[in-house]
């Protein structure tokens, strides 16, 4: 099969070193070989490790915490939301002046495409903007009292330090939608980036930290700490930390909730997602093959919101089948080096995702499933260590096991309905609930498909992918997604604390309900 150039390692390890002095730090922590525990930064472009760089342990989580709190308890809870939300307005500022830089090290860690990694850094621009409106919206309410001379509201507080521990594949995006509603709902943030993306975050955190300089904000308001498993299980556990917002798999959070409700904890969770789209037979078919190519093969197929289960009426699947696979087809071309314009679909993070898929492609022959392209792995010219594929379309006989999970690689499974009921039963069907989609050009099942007794998902689409949600919208999903939302709408409420209050000006005492005592 033919091979593919790619950039090497040491030119990737420059440009990530310019990137992050840009950003404002002249030396990753511990590249040096000098700090912490043993730790690196690498690349899934050629697979391999960039430089050397520091780690944190379990200690260096409780003095970060620390830290966090006392600027919460000393300052920061005090300070006025339309203060608090200067801070993140500068910070919006700095991501526009570097949004080449951090997607350049979104690229060189995650291994998305260069417009997918710009995207990604417009989103958090665009969220800094939506939290500084939030900073002068935060209401609670004024209810009638059943009490003469009294009021009865509720005001919100901030809640304490915040948690946050991110997944690998939006590096960036999701620890801005916590990052910045936090900061303006008067919190704190102790950041846990994925071991695999740890440059990134230490170039978030250093912008921040200009911006909190620029508008004489505190900087302990934000800490990050390096590390794996041992380094999130300390923050996990740590009684400090109000709220804990994890993203990742659905057997992580599964590890997380119980540990963080023992404490008392708050958690957020975003999980698993194995989502579908139902394609009626009065579907715009253009809009289909748009819609579920990037849903399915964008990022490789390793977002949370990735198209893995297309549900198509017998009357078009196949035509609906033919004119994707032959999408697909185009695709196998633009596999490759992801700073490349022409390249479509970059490595996918690691092995484990390599392995998952040929395993889920062997299950679903196994089943009775037909590979109608894709699933091969592309060989790039000395880099044996990265692992690039061809995106997979398999048709299916039903909804078998393998279908029912969630593979986090780019395998998208067809399979036909008669009805919308029966086509509602297979979408609902699976254990996550995340993102949902219908192509349809029929009112009344667009209308089934959004009520109460349609998809079960949290985000519900029609006419458009599963992916590319935007951040005015609340976002998360049901079942083993875990629940959570963040980013846009009333999301900001998971950031702080409730207080109902009941102010007596009438210098009467009445008991409400009528009660008489003395």
């Amino acid at each position: 099969m033919r091979t593919f150039a790619l950039p090497d390692t040491e030119s990737l390890a420059e440009r990530a070193r310019a990137a992050l002095e840009r950003c404002g730090l002249d030396r990753p922590r511990g590249s040096d070989g000098s700090a912490g525990p043993a730790g690196a930064a690498r690349t899934p472009i050629t697979g391999r490790e960039l430089f050397p760089l520091g780690h944190d342990d379990a200690a260096s989580v409780g003095r970060a915490v620390t830290t966090a709190h006392e600027a919460f308890a000393s300052s920061w809870r005090d300070t006025p939301a339309p203060v608090r939300g200067r801070l993140v307005h500068r910070l919006g500022e700095l991501l526009r002046e570097h949004k080449d830089d951090l997607a350049e090290l979104v690229t060189i860690e995650a291994g998305k495409i260069r417009s997918e990694a710009l995207g990604e850094v417009q989103e958090m621009i665009d969220i800094c903007d939506l939290a500084v409106g939030m900073s002068r919206q935060l209401y609670g309410r004024t209810m009638p009292s059943e009490r003469p001379g009294h009021r009865l509201m509720e005001t919100w507080h901030p809640l304490g330090v915040v948690g946050v521990i991110t997944a690998f594949n939006f590096p960036v995006a999701v620890w801005s939608w916590n990052t910045c509603v936090a900061l303006v709902c008067g919190d704190t943030v102790v950041w846990k980036p994925s071991e695999l993306t740890p440059l990134t975050a230490l170039a978030c955190h250093g912008l921040l930290m200009r911006a909190a300089s620029d508008v004489g904000a505190p900087s302990e308001v934000h800490q990050v700490v390096l590390g794996g498993r041992e380094v999130g299980e300390a923050l996990v556990e740590d009684e400090r930390v109000s709220l804990l917002s994890a993203t990742g798999s659905t057997a992580m959070g599964r590890a997380v909730a119980p540990r963080v409700a023992a404490r008392m904890g708050r958690y957020l969770l975003e999980l698993g997602g194995n989502n579908a789209a139902v394609v009626a037979p009065s579907a715009d078919l253009d809009l289909v093959v748009r819609g579920s190519v990037f849903s399915a093969a964008g990022t490789a197929g390793q977002r949370c919101t990735t198209l893995r289960r297309l549900i198509v009426h017998e009357d078009v699947v196949e035509e609906v089948t033919r004119r994707v696979v032959d999408a697909y087809k185009q695709l196998r071309d633009r596999i490759g080096d992801p700073f490349e314009e022409s390249t479509l679909v970059g490595p996918l993070v690691g092995e484990r995702g390599y392995v998952a898929m040929c395993e889920a492609l062997e299950r679903a022959g196994a089943d009775g499933g037909e590979v109608l392209v894709g699933g091969g792995r592309r060989l790039a010219e000395e880099a044996a260590d990265a692992y690039y594929v061809e995106p997979a379309v398999v048709r299916m006989p039903g909804q078998t096991e393998v279908v029912r999970e969630e593979t986090f690689a780019p395998i998208l499974y067809v399979m036909s309905y008669r009805t919308l009921e029966e086509a509602v039963r297979m979408h609902n069907g699976v254990p996550q609930g995340l993102s949902s989609a219908i192509f349809t050009q029929d009112q009344a099942e667009a209308e089934r498909f959004l009520s109460a007794a349609g998809s079960d998902c949290g985000i519900v689409n029609v006419n458009i992918g599963t992916s590319g949600a935007e951040i005015g919208g609340a976002f998360g999903g049901e079942k083993d997604t875990g629940g959570g939302r963040e980013s846009g709408s009333d999301a900001w409420k998971a950031y702080m604390r409730r207080a109902t209050n009941t102010v007596n000006y009438g210098g009467e005492l009445p008991l409400a309900q009528g009660v008489r005592f003395l």
